[in-house]
């Protein structure tokens, strides 16, 4: 929703003004002037990028709708889900939770928590790693340095998008130049017309530069900014989910492992401990997250 707001926000600051101080959105409507730029551009976009790029940037939409929801209550939810998780496999064993990690959907400890299971970057990072922990026995280290690499990894795959739009949004005011330029050309070439119609052609072949202004700066630059800092959200979620997995290998009690997990968020998503504690009480039924 807020990119939505900001393009029209922009869109309507820009040519709202340029109305309101007496121009006019006629000469503005250039369609081979916007075939010429767009089309550049898609075209640079496709030879610069290979297939897993142009995949990437094409489906990053889902990316914009999956981690705009990582909140405050989001991050309730998911530590109460750890909490409830590593205390079970602290009381029981490991094996005891190779159930809800086999099938997710069918598990009590999960099924509680129905957001959790509906986002695959979640989940998979939990049972994976927990399924290591029951088949393998992992030191802290060992532990650590696959998490980190996995998830830089993901990060790395994540800035696909948002590069290519940028590469993109490099070229758009030059191909804007580049409509502009073939447009004066094809006004002076035009030598049996007048001035007012020439005057005319060149205004339009200027609208070739501010498309490609508007369109560099004003969509595509926020779109890959945008794609940046929902990257940053996901990452930061993986870093909660691994800072918990780590304590727990290294002996930490549940409750301590969930805090550990509960420092690591920026401070408009991170919940109090004492809300946490509330809130893991009355969803699971379980003792708080006092350390007894």
């Amino acid at each position: 929703m807020l990119i939505v707001l900001g393009l029209f926000v922009a869109l309507a600051s820009v040519f709202g003004g340029f109305v309101l101080s007496g121009g006019s959105l006629g000469p503005l409507y250039q369609p081979t002037e916007l075939l010429m730029i767009g089309g550049a551009a898609i075209g640079a976009f496709i030879a610069a990028n290979n297939g897993k790029a142009i995949r990437a940037t094409l489906g990053a939409i889902s990316t914009f709708r999956r981690s705009t929801g990582y909140d405050k209550s989001f991050y309730m939810d998911l530590l109460a889900m750890m909490f409830t998780l590593l205390g079970k496999a602290r009381r029981e064993s490991l094996l005891a939770v190779e159930r809800d990690i086999d099938n997710p959907r069918e598990s009590p400890i999960f099924s509680q928590h129905p957001k959790l299971l509906d986002d695959p970057l979640v989940l998979n990072f939990i049972v994976d790693y927990l399924r290591l922990l029951i088949s393998l026995s992992v030191q802290a280290h060992e532990l650590d340095e696959l998490m980190q690499h996995e998830i830089e990894e993901y990060e790395h795959e994540a800035h696909l998008p948002a590069d290519a739009l940028y590469k993109i949004s490099d070229g758009l005011p030059a191909f804007g130049i580049v409509a502009a330029v073939l447009g004066v050309v094809k006004a002076l070439s035009a030598v049996n017309v007048g001035p007012d119609m020439m005057g005319l052609m060149i205004a339009h072949a200027l609208v070739g530069t501010f498309l490609g202004i508007y369109l560099a700066y004003g969509v595509v630059a926020p779109l890959a900014s945008r794609i940046e800092r929902q990257t940053g959200e996901s990452t930061k979620m993986l870093h909660c989910l691994r800072v918990s997995l780590l304590a727990h290998v290294q002996g930490i009690p549940p409750q301590l492992a969930v805090e550990f997990a509960r420092k690591t968020l920026h401070s408009s998503e991170r919940p109090t401990a004492e809300e946490l504690e509330s809130y893991v009480r009355g969803g699971s039924g379980q003792s708080g997250l006092a350390p007894a």
